[in-house]
């Protein structure tokens, strides 16, 4: 790809979505001089980017038939220590970024043995991992249940605070130059002679030279001039909670994940428990039989939840691909860019995203990392404008 030039030595840049994906995109661009308009049907970061537990669990979650996205994961594992500084400082407030690892625990002797199957394939990866007896674990987290049996040790698969980290991005796109336009419903993506020509807003177009479309799990929604099929992006519904435990005594300091559920503790005393897998478009109800079979699995693993204040509950919507892989790089017309589908992994996927998107927009160079996650495996084309 190659941006087509502006009045500037930059492009003039629509990014459509302000979560996490696309407000980080958003920042790099302006970081580097381009004019970025953020636009969001709804309010900054009120997405998937709230929902989320904010796990950056590229090893934990690898899965067969995932290299490139594991690949894409690892790189992006590595930019987040200078990321989060950069962002902090940049705006001027803390996201949360805790690196104490992640433990998978097995709380039967079944469990013990997937989880050491599991163990093989993810040593087969070179993923730094190691199974861990129960009384080390029980170390770590003395809370467990009496009926640990060991788990699995994932030591660079750590968290972060996605509310912050949307906040944090919000401010520092805007402080380095992205205005910022909520509750503005693009109705399409608009084309012609081979490029793109922006977006149209209540029947007006807002010219750009390039538009990244950034929507999450609302990008299918969006169309596209002449484009046959539309993007292959579905929402994945999933209900999640929060309890509240003492932050001066938390009865767990590390991610947790077991059958079932995962738990993530904040600095704050919120405990998050989450989260369900439902295909269900987008249903926003939260059920009591998706609530049940959270603290189900969340109490057999750690029992004196049964103790704490239930905070909140909420339900997100994940962009899944066809593939459950992201799609990222350039779309079918000159100056389109894909980065949607990310499903579970947009918060760790969030700086290398914004690392070669920048690049893409502003150099027309495609990250090797990215090269197998574009739009083209799909068969997504677009008709003669």
């Amino acid at each position: 790809m190659q941006a087509k030039a502006a009045s500037s030595a930059y492009p003039n840049v629509i990014v459509i979505g302000a979560g996490v994906i696309g407000l980080a995109i958003g920042w790099r661009l302006a970081q580097a001089g381009a004019a970025v308009t953020l636009l969001d049907k709804g309010t900054a970061g009120s997405g998937a980017s709230r929902a989320a537990a904010g796990m950056l669990a590229a090893c934990a979650e690898a899965e067969p038939g995932e290299r490139d996205l594991l690949a894409l994961g690892r790189a992006s594992q590595a930019l987040w220590p200078a990321f989060a500084a950069e962002l902090e400082h940049a705006a001027g407030c803390t996201i949360g970024l805790r690196r104490e690892g992640t433990i998978i625990a097995a709380l039967t002797d079944d469990d013990r043995a997937n989880l050491q199957h599991h163990l093989v394939f993810l040593r087969s990866l070179d993923l730094p991992v190691a199974w861990m007896p129960a009384a080390e674990v029980r170390q770590r987290e003395p809370h467990l249940a009496s009926s640990l049996r060991g788990a699995l040790w994932s030591p660079e698969d750590h968290q972060v605070d996605n509310r912050r980290l949307a906040a944090a991005l919000r401010t520092a796109a805007c402080k380095a130059g992205a205005t910022l336009h909520e509750g503005v419903a693009v109705e399409r993506i608009a084309h012609g002679n081979g490029h793109i020509e922006g977006v149209v807003v209540e029947g007006t177009l807002r010219r750009a030279d390039v538009v990244v479309l950034a929507a999450g799990a609302w990008s299918r929604e969006i169309a596209i001039d002449g484009l046959v099929p539309r993007l292959p992006v579905r929402p994945v519904k999933g209900q999640m909670l929060a309890l509240r435990m003492d932050p001066a005594a938390p009865l767990l300091r590390h991610v947790l994940r077991v059958p079932g559920a995962y738990l993530v503790p904040r600095y704050d005393g919120r405990l998050i428990i989450g989260a369900t897998v439902e295909e269900k478009g987008f249903d926003q109800s939260v059920t009591a039989g998706g609530m049940l079979s959270l603290l189900q699995a969340a109490w057999r693993a750690l029992p004196a939840i049964e103790e704490l204040p239930l905070d909140e509950t909420w339900v997100g919507f994940r962009p899944g691909s066809r593939d459950d892989q992201p799609i990222l790089g350039p779309g079918p017309v000159e100056g389109l860019v894909y980065a949607t589908g990310h499903a579970r992994n947009g918060i760790l996927l969030t700086p290398v995203t914004a690392r070669a998107i920048s690049e893409l927009v502003l150099h027309g160079t495609t990250d090797p990392l990215i090269r197998p996650l574009r739009a083209g495996r799909f068969g997504v084309r677009a008709a003669a404008a």
